[in-house]
């Protein structure tokens, strides 16, 4: 997978997610097997440059190359200042978000909205590869609706407007995360440009993403809600692509190691009261479907220390230990394997 002067090492991509792909969580998705991590959206209003929430969505410190920021707004001048910005602080890539469902994205004409003013997306385009010399990508979804699906159109757009990859969601807008995502759009773009296709949506499992793979020839795959509390996900996709084998679930231990080093990132990065806050939601997804999790993560959300956070949490796969060593994934539920 090539973007601009970039040769990721395989076809994963991390997806960007809103309160979630921080820095911590896309070093520790490359670590586990991700060639790529693009950032949580970073709003275009120059106002919020110099925001505390702002400086951190933008910080790469440490972070393997290369560093994807993506940025949202409906002005293109304004874009193209915020694609500016990130490339002076270090974002070796821009992407860009037309693929964003929520409402108050969608409401100031940002995000997956603007598929609706295809004229407005070619000035968006054009404004930001010519602000910046370095690669700039697209996140779009099938269209505004399921009657008016415009990917191959945006698609064209894009790739007149030197954009060097674009990342497709297997869902129109109004459909936002419900129903199933299709392929067929994504297929039908794919062969219509040029310029590389990421695919992306439901794809959960080691064998979705060969079949997605296949299906679409995307030249590769972005896994979003999937890794949330499963990093490892990465490894395993890449082990099933270049073997045809599936790993081995992994073991208590080292999902209780993986945790707890996510935790301490979270902690040095954001502080301890954001720190563990932010953390809730990244222990209830490492723990869903777990013995006595549902107790565990009700008790989690009462404490307010760092320390009380990972006590808890020692304690919790402690006693989950003893149930058996490797976690064993259905579509439902996770289990534990003796």
């Amino acid at each position: 997978m090539q973007i601009g002067p970039y040769t990721l090492k395989n076809k994963l991509i991390v997806a960007p997610m809103a309160g979630v792909t921080d820095r911590p969580f896309r070093q520790l998705c490359k670590r586990m097997g991700a060639g790529m991590a693009v950032s949580e959206m970073v709003s275009s209003n120059s106002l919020l440059w110099g925001s505390e929430k702002t400086r951190r969505r933008a910080s790469h410190e440490g972070e393997v190359a290369p560093i994807s920021v993506q940025i949202a707004g409906a002005d293109p001048q304004m874009m193209a200042d915020a694609a500016r910005y990130n490339a002076d602080q270090g974002a070796q890539i821009i992407d860009i978000n037309m693929g964003c469902p929520a409402k108050k994205i969608c409401n100031v004409m940002a995000g997956s909205a603007l598929l609706k003013n295809e004229m407005l997306v070619g000035k968006i385009l054009d404004a930001i590869t010519h602000a910046v010399d370095i690669p700039v990508t697209l996140k779009i979804r099938t269209g505004w609706d399921t009657q008016h699906k415009n990917a191959v159109t945006v698609a064209r757009i894009a790739e007149n407007a030197g954009i060097q990859a674009l990342a497709i969601h297997g869902r129109t807008r109004a459909c936002a995360y419900r129903g199933d995502a299709e392929y067929d759009t994504i297929a039908e773009v794919k062969a219509s440009t040029k310029i590389p296709v990421i695919a992306n949506g439901d794809i959960t499992t080691p064998e979705k993403a060969k079949q997605v793979i296949e299906y679409t020839h995307a030249d590769a795959v972005m896994i979003g809600r999937a890794a949330q509390g499963r990093p490892w996900i990465f490894r395993e996709i890449d082990y099933y692509f270049r073997t045809g084998k599936s790993l081995p679930p992994p073991e208590v231990t080292e999902i209780h190691h993986v945790l707890i080093d996510h935790l301490h990132a979270l902690y040095n990065f954001y502080g301890e009261y954001s720190g563990v806050r932010i953390a809730r939601k990244h222990i209830s997804w490492y723990t869903k479907g777990l013995i006595g999790s549902a107790t565990f993560r009700h008790t989690m959300n009462q404490l307010q220390t760092t320390e009380e956070q990972l006590a808890a949490t020692n304690t919790f796969f402690y006693q989950l230990a003893n149930y058996g060593q490797r976690l064993t994934y259905t579509e439902d539920e996770v289990v534990i394997a003796i």
